[in-house]
């Protein structure tokens, strides 16, 4: 495969070029920061890349970044990104942008035979997502999904109101009272913090909510 590493640590990433050239594989370039990934990626166009998720200048999420901005500029590019930590901020955004991608935590590499399948698998067009990135980004999503406090009621007459259905027919729909409806309407109002407004305009902004989760 021919590969381009970037890491600012120069241990690992000499480590890494000799553990892959040792293999067979050819590193096309081994860089430190994120700019200089983009630029390898757009000039070498390799098979994969390896990412470091913290790199200068304020070693936090510039890798991730970087490996988003490198994935605009050549689509589809592969990129294993590995990291010390889970960082998510940009990760959902990298997952977003297809197939080819890969985010393992750094323990993995001491796996040799485990990481080399990996980085083949990545370069493939597969994803690989270690389960402790898997367990966070979950973690996240259901903090961010604001309907985390519905009930099952709840989404269920949400639900029917995105799919126009008056309080009504919702009531007919589900074989309870307008009452028992017109309640969870208003439960659901209380918990996607819509405060009082008209009617009309709260239940519009309530679909919306559900539409875009």
């Amino acid at each position: 495969m021919r590969i381009v590493i970037a890491d600012d640590a120069v241990l690992l990433r000499e480590g890494l070029v000799r553990l892959l050239t040792e293999r067979d594989h050819q590193v096309l370039a081994a860089v430190g920061d994120g700019d200089a990934l983009v630029t390898a990626v757009a000039q070498h166009r390799p098979d994969v890349s390896i990412v470091d998720v913290r790199m200068p200048p304020s070693h936090t999420d510039e890798g991730l970044r970087a490996a988003v901005e490198a994935r605009r500029r050549v689509p589809r590019t592969p990129i294993l990104v590995l990291s010390q930590y889970v960082e998510v901020s940009y990760a959902e955004d990298l997952l977003a942008t297809g197939a080819g991608i890969g985010y393992l935590l750094k323990d993995r590499v001491a796996a040799i035979g485990e990481f080399l399948d990996a980085l083949e698998r990545v370069a493939g067009g597969g994803t690989v997502l270690d389960p402790e990135v898997i367990a966070q980004l979950f973690a996240r999503r259901r903090r961010d999904d604001p309907l985390r406090n519905l009930t099952p009621r709840e989404r269920e007459v949400l639900a029917l109101m995105a799919e126009g259905h008056s309080n009504t027919a919702i009531a007919r729909t589900l074989v309870v009272s307008d009452g028992a409806v017109e309640k969870h309407v208003r439960n659901i109002f209380t918990k996607l913090d819509l405060p009082p407004d008209t009617e009309q305009h709260r239940r519009v902004r309530a679909v919306l909510t559900y539409l875009r989760t």
